[in-house]
């Protein structure tokens, strides 16, 4: 069941929350390729709290429309304080550098803010997607550090206002 979050008429794309099961292969084949398809499941992945959105193009009419970037928000802490994990972010090769990504995030943040309390987020950035992250706001709070199945990575955080 997707429940759209935001339609775009002129892109022809919708962003909507859905379920795991519905962005687990596209996370596995951009994120964990080459490794069980169970690496690309994450701890927290089947909570209530867990936001799981997507972007799909051509949205509407196909029901079955192709997801094009997906990404998770799991409730989890940072530095001691509430704040919402962003994991597997990602966007399918071929529609990438098309801005989907950062229209996926801004609209995910937005939608979360709206449903919570917490406006802290922060992630694992992969090294060569810190430029996306920074130019949507987030920034670096670590050294690199090295993710044995993913490679290296930084942490960064966004703190959002409430609206």
């Amino acid at each position: 069941m997707k429940e759209i979050l935001f339609q775009d008429a002129v892109r022809h794309v919708a962003i909507c929350r859905v379920s795991i099961e519905q962005i687990i292969a596209l996370r596995h084949r951009l994120l964990r390729a080459g490794l069980p398809a169970e690496a690309a499941q994450f701890p927290g992945d089947n909570e209530p709290s867990t936001w799981h959105v997507a972007l799909f193009c051509p949205f509407p009419p196909a029901e079955n429309a192709p997801l094009i970037s997906c990404a998770s928000f799991m409730l989890n802490s940072y530095r001691k304080e509430p704040a919402w994990q962003l994991r597997g972010m990602c966007t399918d090769d071929a529609h990438q550098g098309k801005g989907f990504g950062g229209q996926l995030l801004a609209c995910a943040e937005a939608a979360i803010l709206q449903n919570s309390n917490t406006p802290l987020f922060w992630c694992n950035a992969r090294v060569p997607a810190i430029p996306f992250y920074q130019k949507h706001g987030w920034l670096i709070d670590s050294d690199v550090f090295d993710i044995p199945t993913a490679g290296p990575h930084r942490k960064m955080f966004k703190r959002c206002s409430m609206r």
